[in-house]
Formats: C-alpha cells, sequence, structure tokens
C-alpha cells in the first residue's frame, strides 16, 4: 500500500507537456482561377486556400514549411499571441526568411487562446497570390462553451483579389504607383457565377445549426457579409467570446475574423453568402452558394443590400461587448474583467500619412518603416541594434508636419509590464485597419474627429473586447488599451498590403530586465541567422 502511494504521488507531481500537432507543408506556385482567368497562385500541399490548422487551447503547433517558390518565404500567423516567443511570429523584424529550395521549422504554442485566426506569408506582397489558410483553436473539454455544439463547422476565407500577379502587383508599388482597385471579391478561393453551374460551398440541414468562421483575408477593402434570408448571431470575435446579438449583415474590416452561427430554418433551397466592398467608390461582390440537404430550387437572384455610410459601421462596432460571463481561455491580461481600472503609464498617439512627391510612401508620425537585411530581433539579440537600427525616432505625438517622411526602420520601446493606450487617428479619407502583433488588446472606442484627453469619458471601460485588430474610420480615431506584458518584439502594421509594404507599420520592442526564460524564450537552436549575425558567436541563453 504504502509503495502504491508513493507511486500516485509521484505520477501526479510529473507534469507533462501540453499536446503536439504536427503538419508538414509544401508551398509552391500553381495555376488558379478565382475570377475565371487563369493566374499564378501561391499553393499549400496543393490547396487554394491553404489546409486548416485545427488545434485546441494551449496545443504546441509544428510546421515544417517547405519553401518550393523561386523567393524568399515567410509565413504569420494572424492574432496568435505566441507568448515569450516572438521568434516564431513570421515578420521580417524578427525572422529570417526561408531561402528558395529550403524548409524551416516553426514552433510555437496557442497558449490561452480560443477562436478563429488565420495565417498567411508575410514578405512579397505574397498574400496577393494565396498562402492563407484558416487557423481555429477549440476550447479544452472542461472549459464549456456559451453556446451548444453546432451541426458542423465552415470557414469563410473572403477579401477582396487582383487578377494581377503579386510580382506585377509589387512592381507597381516599387515604382512609386498604387496597386489600384482589386477586380473582385472571392469566398475560399472563387465566386459563384449565378449561371446554374456553381456546385454549393456549404450544404445545411433543414432545422440545424451551423458555426461560420469569417475572415477578411483580402488585401485592402472591408467587405459586409450577408445570407439571403438568414441571420447570423455573433458569438466569437477575434479570440472572445461576445455578447451574442444577431445581425442581418456585418462588416468585417481587413484582418478581423468573426465567428456567427446560423440556422438553417428557411424553406429548403438555395441560397447566396453575399461578401461586397464597403466605403468604396466601386461595389465589388463575391457570393457562394449554401443549399440545404432536401432543397429544391436555385437561390433568388435578388441579392440582399448592403448597408450605407460608414455611420452604420460604427454603431456595428459599438454594439460589440465581451461576454464577461463565458468560461474560456481569457486573453492577455489574464482574467482581468477590470481594465477600466488600471492606471495608464503611457500613450502613445500614430497618425498615418502618405508622401506622394517622392514615389508613394505610407508613414506612421512621419516614419516610413524600411526593412532590414538583419531582422531587428536578432540585431538586438546579438547586441548589435545600434549598428542596424536606432530606437525612437518617434515621439508619442505625431509631428505638426506630417507631409514629410523620413525613410527608416521604426522601432519603439515599450517597458515591460506597463500598462499602454495607444490612439490611432486618422485625417485621410479611407478607412484604416491595423493589426498589433503578439497581444490582445481592448478595443475601447472609435468616434470621429480629434482626440483629446476629454474623449477618455466616452471610452467603454467595463467589457470593451479583447481583440487584435481595429478599423479607424475617415477623420476619426479609434483606442485600445493594453499591458505590454509579453516580451519580444512586435509588429504593429496597417493591414492594408500596400501601406504596409510602403511602410505604414513600426515594430514595438519589449525587453525582459531580467533576460529570464520565465518572460522570453532564448534564440532556438534551429532559428535561422541572416545579416550582419549570421557568423557571429551566439549570445549566452536567458536564464531561469
Amino acid at each position: 500500500m504504502l509503495m502504491l502511494m508513493l507511486c500516485m504521488l509521484g505520477a501526479a507531481s510529473v507534469r507533462g507537456e501540453d499536446p503536439y500537432v504536427y503538419y508538414t507543408w509544401d508551398v509552391s506556385y500553381g495555376t488558379i482561377a478565382p475570377l475565371g482567368v487563369p493566374q499564378q497562385g501561391i499553393l499549400i500541399n496543393g490547396q487554394f486556400p491553404g489546409p486548416e490548422i485545427n488545434c485546441t487551447s494551449n496545443n504546441n503547433i509544428v510546421v515544417n514549411v517547405f519553401n518550393n517558390l523561386d523567393e524568399p518565404l515567410l509565413m504569420t500567423w494572424h492574432g496568435i499571441q505566441q507568448r515569450k516567443n516572438s521568434w516564431q511570429e513570421g515578420t521580417p523584424g524578427t525572422t529570417c526568411p526561408i531561402a528558395p529550395g529550403t524548409n524551416y521549422t516553426y514552433h510555437f504554442q496557442v497558449k490561452d487562446q480560443i477562436g478563429s485566426f488565420f495565417y498567411y506569408p508575410s514578405i512579397g506582397l505574397h498574400r496577393a497570390a494565396g498562402g492563407f489558410g484558416g487557423l481555429r483553436i477549440f476550447s479544452r473539454l472542461l472549459i464549456p462553451v456559451p453556446y451548444p455544439d453546432p451541426e458542423a463547422e465552415y470557414w469563410v476565407l473572403m477579401g477582396d483579389w487582383y487578377s494581377k500577379s503579386h510580382t506585377i502587383l509589387r512592381k507597381f508599388l516599387d515604382s512609386g504607383r498604387s496597386i489600384g482597385r482589386p477586380n473582385g471579391v472571392i469566398i475560399n478561393g472563387k465566386t459563384a457565377k449565378g449561371d446554374g453551374s456553381d456546385e454549393p460551398s456549404y450544404t445545411m440541414i433543414p432545422g440545424k445549426t451551423y458555426k461560420y468562421r469569417i475572415c477578411n483575408v483580402g488585401l485592402k477593402d472591408a467587405l459586409n457579409i450577408r445570407i439571403q434570408g438568414h441571420p447570423m448571431k455573433l458569438v466569437e470575435l477575434e479570440g472572445s467570446h461576445v455578447v451574442q446579438n444577431v445581425y442581418d449583415s456585418l462588416d468585417v474590416h481587413v484582418g478581423q475574423c468573426f465567428t456567427v452561427l446560423v440556422t438553417a430554418d428557411q424553406q429548403p433551397k438555395d441560397y447566396y453568402m453575399v461578401a461586397s466592398t464597403r466605403f468604396t467608390r466601386y461595389t465589388l461582390t463575391g457570393k457562394a452558394i449554401i443549399r440545404y440537404t432536401n432543397g429544391v430550387g436555385p437561390a433568388s437572384p435578388e441579392l440582399p443590400p448592403a448597408p450605407q455610410g460608414w455611420a452604420w459601421s460604427l454603431n456595428q462596432f459599438r454594439s460589440f461587448r465581451w461576454n464577461l460571463t463565458a468560461s474560456a481561455a481569457r486573453p492577455n491580461p489574464q482574467g482581468s474583467y477590470h481594465y477600466g481600472q488600471i492606471n495608464i503609464t503611457r500613450t502613445i498617439k500614430l497618425t498615418n500619412s502618405v508622401n506622394r512627391l517622392q514615389g508613394l510612401r505610407y508613414a506612421l508620425n512621419g516614419v516610413s518603416h524600411v526593412d532590414t537585411e538583419t531582422p531587428l530581433k536578432l540585431a538586438e539579440y546579438y547586441g548589435v541594434a545600434d549598428q542596424v537600427f536606432k530606437y525612437n525616432i518617434i515621439s508619442d505625438e505625431p509631428p505638426v508636419d506630417l507631409k514629410a517622411i523620413v525613410n527608416a526602420p521604426n522601432v519603439i520601446n515599450a517597458t515591460y509590464r506597463d500598462y499602454i493606450e495607444i490612439i490611432f487617428e486618422n485625417h485621410g479619407k479611407t478607412v484604416q485597419s491595423y493589426n498589433l502583433d503578439g497581444y490582445s488588446f481592448f478595443a475601447v472606442a472609435i468616434e470621429p474627429g480629434r482626440w483629446t484627453p476629454e474623449k477618455r469619458k466616452n471610452y467603454n471601460l467595463l467589457d470593451a473586447v479583447s481583440r487584435h485588430t481595429i478599423q479607424v474610420f475617415p477623420k476619426s480615431w479609434a483606442a485600445i488599451m493594453l499591458t505590454f506584458d509579453n516580451a519580444g518584439m512586435w509588429n504593429l502594421r496597417s493591414e492594408h498590403a500596400e501601406n504596409r509594404y510602403l511602410g505604414q507599420q513600426l515594430y514595438i520592442s519589449v525587453l525582459s530586465p531580467e533576460r529570464s526564460l520565465r518572460d522570453e524564450y532564448s534564440l532556438p537552436d534551429t532559428q535561422l541567422l541572416c545579416g550582419i549575425v549570421k557568423d557571429l558567436p551566439k549570445p549566452e541563453p536567458y536564464h531561469m
């Protein structure tokens, strides 16, 4: 009996690792025809869109990527927080690209996260050619989900699309030209023709409820999505369970992901899912067929209209509320229901601008970011940052003259665990969309006009959604709040591909003062090296 008890105690003291999920990807070119015209696309394992990453909260994800393109490649994991691990973020400020004909294995953990996300290639305007796919994270079985299990789940990876190749679009930008307007809108890599020849993209059994994971994976345009005759119940938004409001349509800005429930309670036939551009002088529409399993009859050619104006979209944003009663993995700050009571230690106001006089460039606070041959994080880790970039060449306030733009690596320092307020102020005429790697933040306000400290009285300090992407309407501002408790080098970027490629981004360096493994992982042994650190001796690893 004593031996049995000792064995039981010994087993209880062993702490096993969280489960691993493995993927092997062959990234290659192939012929695709999203708008009916053959063009070169980027495939993963021969698929467009790419294969789904299917995992559970706290799983370790291992993705071995073979680059069979003719140019360098990086993959990034949009919305995944990469706790203590910006090495795996897959942006040019943190990671050396995978050379053609070689491979690299990404290893990251989806720590304390649930919800709908996606991945995509992050350099060379590759996203314009495909290479994207869905990444879903289920709650662990012991944690209840605040709605019944659906009959099935479906991805809706929608976005604007260009019939020109990514190399041609890139040449436009390199020569000072805009990529212009897209040629269409696609849903899961295609759009229904509406001539009776379309196969259904989705099927539903009458009376059953289905989960649709909706992401805008496009390059520049916000999209409105709706389904003929079927309202959508919003249940999750960028990793957070939300108050379950019902919508006839949803505006999904570039980089955003929503999860909705749809019940098959209409006449059994075909129905159109419709995604169309918003806030543009042009209207482009993509369609997909939803078919009832016992359906008889085609979808009506009369498509439900999209709402008009951005005031409607602003009111939709204000209707989003964090579900504080739901049990779930909590985005950081862990389990915080009282974020509005934390004292702000720093306010950073970022204003976007554009310069068309000396070639097309976009900027934040007058600096247009330029990627460096040596990734910023590697330069910092090896102690040679001063040979690659300068910190804080922008201030926490935008300059008076936003027309003067400097091209340089744009890196700001943030103090570890400081509670920060970031204001995005948009003086332009187009909607902006921003994403911050490594974090979820509280989206506390979007309002027209200019921001002043008095505007804080209008913040939602109770149940703003914890998310990672936020839009900023024309002549408006948006405010987010977060704790910089995730050490690393993190990219804050415009989700509009043209703007990001031409400099509307920056990096935030969050250093652990103790160089401790409790705060940040050391450089992985398998990490690719490039630039000036390639032949330098490896620094001492972080300690416990």
